[in-house]
């Protein structure tokens, strides 16, 4: 019996289609505040279930175009997917977290193509505006994520979804949660802010010139293709961001009193 379930993130339900009911429901539990009506995705990929023991974690993420599909590749899982049809196929455990996987590298071919982008930052909405905090591991983001105060909303801890619009860029909420290991609101809100992290003795703000903004911003968006087109929409898109949406390096101390900066 085939057991559909559509995920939204960025406003865009991707159906999930299996015959195991009890992969299913573990699906409606890990992405229960993203959940859409079926009916409404255009996006569809068949999932076909594997023994556990046939995963290979040693085997990196892979994601390239051959004759027009995508084939995406992990250890864990193997995906075909139709850029022309919306519709695609999945080879993994029964395990939602290969899922995740194939839902970033989805989403990050089709936010190229749109001038957005996925990248490695924690993101909240505060007074109707959001505002990201970027860095790599160990930078802060759990930890300012952590702090924000009861008037914020937290989008994720891990990977913010940055849809570009016609008056400038919006967050929204993702599933994809990082060590706090809990799942953003599923809300979205226009950008105000870009905040580059560093852990520090004080907390403040400083400039960022323009070139230095876009290649720590290209360093931590999340990206799995190798195809030159792609490759350049995705640094387009960092420069364009860069032009519209202020960028600072956001200096901290690990308390609360860092989001006083935050407005």
């Amino acid at each position: 019996m085939d057991q559909a379930v559509a995920i939204a993130v960025g406003g865009v339900p991707v159906r999930l289609r299996t015959s195991d009911p009890g992969f299913r429901e573990q699906l409606v539990d890990r992405y229960r505040q993203f959940l859409a009506p079926a009916s409404a995705a255009d996006l569809e990929f068949e999932i076909q279930l594997t023994p556990p023991s046939a995963a290979d974690p040693g085997i990196d993420v892979e994601a390239r175009c051959h004759n027009g599909r995508w084939l995406f590749r992990r250890g864990d899982f193997q995906a075909e997917w139709d850029p022309v049809s919306g519709r695609g196929s999945t080879r993994h455990p029964p395990s939602p977290y290969a899922i995740d996987s194939i839902l970033r590298i989805l989403h990050s071919l089709l936010l190229a193509n749109e001038g957005g982008f996925l990248v490695h930052a924690a993101s909240a909405v505060r007074g109707d505006r959001a505002f990201l905090f970027s860095g790599l591991s160990g930078a802060g983001k759990t930890t300012i994520s952590r702090l924000a105060p009861p008037d914020v909303s937290l989008l994720t801890d891990e990977i913010s979804y940055v849809r570009r619009e016609r008056a400038g860029y919006r967050a929204f909420g993702t599933p994809f949660a990082g060590e706090l290991a809990r799942v953003g609101e599923n809300i979205a809100a226009p950008i105000a802010a870009l905040y580059l992290l560093s852990q520090g003795k004080e907390n403040r703000l400083d400039p960022i010139p323009r070139t230095e903004a876009v290649r720590l911003l290209m360093r931590n968006i999340l990206f799995f293709a190798h195809e030159p087109p792609l490759v350049r929409r995705v640094f387009q898109a960092a420069c364009d961001f860069v032009d519209k949406v202020p960028v600072q390096r956001l200096t901290f101390f690990p308390d609360q009193r860092v989001w006083e900066l935050i407005r």
